[in-house]
């Protein structure tokens, strides 16, 4: 979907059309959860601080989320989706992979059904979407941003070296900034100069993770849409309306650390033996730098108390100064495996 919460608010409200709009809170605590078009040309963006997006942006409406509306709207264009193919996988609210391999409705191509399934959107919504047509996820989900917003974009199978040739490799999922500039000080700027440094280079260089960019500089990705993706991580997060000590955080780690554990019991009723051993710790200073902690123990952790007290003792292997202040922490589980033979499978959420 293009500017998905914006762009709801928009419809919604005519007076908005045409306007810079701001899903935020406006407050010094903020952060944009969404952008219209015409407030991106300012530079704002998602996750950006709202101050900073009103410094850009002075002219823009701010205007609150409606997380209620967001999630009618996502179910709608979910029912659309069905009509062409049960194999759905959700990514967001605004966002789903669909393999139409054997659809439900043949329409000749890939590219036709997607064309018919952004016209339905439009006229039952009275929002636009964007599309990626392609052989593989990946290389989809590249080509959905090419011709945004209200467009689509198709990369077929002989056409896929060539696409992918001058993509930089910043665009690769999974190369965030830090490895984009390690692979740079290597040369490597495209997916070309992936494909001539080689596998064996970039194996040595960065271990598997070498041999999946080698794969994906030449458009290899083997993943299936998945209808049910199993989580891979539980959280749950505050941000302050005063900044935090270090020392001051075990209240509120405690507080989130009985949210994210109910959570989990949900997710045990839905999938009994899949246990979480990993505890996470998320901290955000007042400067708005993020950091996490984390632990994989022998054994998981079998209560709420106990997953308050790992997560309150993570706040040892922070190594910034006593006097820093932090506005937002949170408290997660992940590294989830199956555990079906374990004692804890009957009464770690008996009680």
């Amino acid at each position: 979907m293009d500017a998905f919460y914006a762009s709801v608010e928009q419809r919604d409200n005519p007076s908005l059309r045409g306007q810079p709009v701001v899903v935020a809170w406006k407050g010094a605590r903020s952060v944009v959860c969404a952008a219209s078009y015409e407030a991106r040309k300012f530079g704002v963006r998602s996750a950006m601080p709202a101050l900073r997006a009103e410094r850009l942006c002075p002219q823009a409406v701010f205007v609150p989320p409606d997380f209620v509306r967001y999630k009618a709207v996502s179910r709608q264009v979910h029912t659309i989706f069905s009509r062409y193919t049960d194999l759905i996988e959700p990514l967001s609210l605004d966002e789903a992979y669909l393999d139409v391999t054997t659809p439900k409705r043949d329409l000749g191509s890939a590219t036709a059904i997607a064309e018919e399934i952004r016209a339905a959107i439009f006229a039952e919504t009275q929002l636009t979407a964007s599309a990626g047509i392609a052989p593989n996820k990946y290389i989809a989900k590249i080509a959905s941003d090419w011709n945004k917003p209200n467009g689509q974009f198709v990369v077929k199978p002989r056409q896929v070296q060539a696409f992918l040739a001058q993509l930089p490799v910043g665009r690769l999922p999974g190369v965030g900034k830090v490895m984009e500039a390690k692979l740079t000080q290597l040369g490597i700027r495209t997916c070309t100069d992936l494909r001539n440094a080689g596998a064996t280079v970039l194996l040595e260089q960065f271990g598997r993770w070498g041999q999946r960019l080698y794969e994906l500089s030449l458009g290899i990705d083997h993943r299936e849409v998945q209808t049910e993706r199993a989580t891979l991580q539980i959280s749950s997060e505050d941000t302050f309306a005063t900044d935090l000590l270090l020392d001051e955080l075990e209240p509120p780690i405690r507080r989130l650390a009985s949210s994210t554990w109910a959570s989990y019991g949900k997710e045990w009723q839905r999938h009994p033996g899949r246990i979480a051993r990993t505890v996470v710790l998320k901290l955000k200073t007042a400067d708005f730098r993020t950091l996490t902690r984390s632990i994989t123990g022998a054994e998981p952790p079998s209560s709420e108390a106990m997953l308050a007290q790992i997560a309150c003792d993570l706040r040892t292997r922070v190594e910034l100064p006593r006097s820093t202040r932090y506005r937002l922490v949170g408290v997660g589980i992940s590294g989830f495996t199956e555990y079906e033979d374990s004692p804890l499978q009957e009464d770690l959420f008996s009680s």
